[in-house]
């Protein structure tokens, strides 16, 4: 199934962090997206409870690695809030690393690192790759992000092996269905406001359930990017496998009001002692061929820029 959006959009809402403050633009509640990222439960408390759960049962399956795709790069910061500003509905994401090989025990110290494409369809480090379909150019949005590091971070994990991130929902670009990517790091540490060393145990990608990636595209500033996107059961890459593909539990802070916001949850099953190349099965398009590579520029924004952008641990 493919979906043709046009511009008929619901109110304009859009959310702004700059430097680690939250301010209304265009209509996007500050209170909306305050409140997609607050916890509504003591964090100790819930990650205690949710790592005796995984500990007690059996354990669930190995997640299975799958390609980084084409719009990796190194060097993204250790910092809670990767938004820089990026308009979009909020998207709080809270993953929980386990041992698949030792009982899904937390792994401690874990590093988590995600990336993804903004409302719509651009990657920072690549914003001159054309995402498909109709899209204004990624400069007319007219935020303060920096190009190249944007909607890229690390956390690393707590004891129980919860990582949190705060960002926005990820648009579309042809030929993918709506996704986030994300690595499992462990054996390194932080350094220079990045992850040095030790080695990826898991690459993967993280996934939407149709019905609410639809109701999000209508809103904008996604509504500006029209044309056709796959859908999960057409996607390259998404194998219909669920939890253990990828597939996250989302939780809207709103019911009736999706601009309000979403919550992301999904426990990563990994080995500690196996080692992920990032060549796994799938594409995801092609970066044009003067993209960047290497670690961000040295006015990239700092990890100490809010209290949001520091490890959970």
């Amino acid at each position: 199934m493919t979906g043709n959006h046009k511009d008929t959009s619901i109110t304009r809402r859009r959310a702004l962090v700059v430097s680690g403050g939250t301010v209304a633009a265009g209509g996007l509640a500050v209170a909306g997206f305050q409140s997609a990222f607050a916890d509504t439960t003591d964090s100790t408390a819930a990650d205690a409870t949710a790592s005796a759960s995984s500990t007690s049962s059996e354990c669930m399956t190995l997640m299975s690695s799958v390609t980084e795709g084409p719009y990796y790069l190194d060097g993204a910061l250790v910092r809670k809030d990767i938004t820089e500003g990026k308009a979009g509905v909020p998207l709080t994401l809270r993953l929980t690393v386990v041992d698949a090989t030792d009982g899904c025990t937390p792994v401690k110290g874990a590093a988590v690192e995600i990336w993804h494409c903004d409302a719509w369809g651009y990657y920072s480090g690549y914003t001159t790759a054309n995402p498909g379909g109709s899209a204004p150019a990624e400069s007319e949005e007219g935020d303060s992000a920096n190009d190249n590091t944007y909607l890229r971070g690390y956390q690393i994990a707590n004891a129980n092996g919860v990582v949190k991130f705060e960002t926005i929902f990820p648009g579309w670009y042809t030929p993918r269905t709506c996704h986030i990517h994300v690595k499992v790091h462990t054996g390194g540490a932080k350094e220079d406001g990045t992850y040095e060393g030790g080695t990826v145990n898991y690459t993967g990608q993280l996934f939407f359930a149709d019905a609410v990636a639809e109701e999000i595209f209508t809103l904008e500033p996604y509504s500006k990017h029209t044309g056709s996107y796959t859908t999960l059961a057409n996607d390259m890459v998404y194998d219909g496998g669920g939890a253990s593909s990828g597939l996250l539990t989302l939780e809207a802070v709103h019911k009736k009001d999706p601009s309000k916001g979403y919550k992301g949850f999904l426990t990563l099953a990994i080995d500690p002692d196996a080692e992920s190349t990032g060549a796994g099965s799938g594409g995801g398009g092609t970066p044009p061929s003067d993209a960047p590579t290497g670690t961000p520029p040295s006015d990239a924004p700092s990890d100490s820029a809010s209290p949001s952008a520091s490890a959970s641990s």
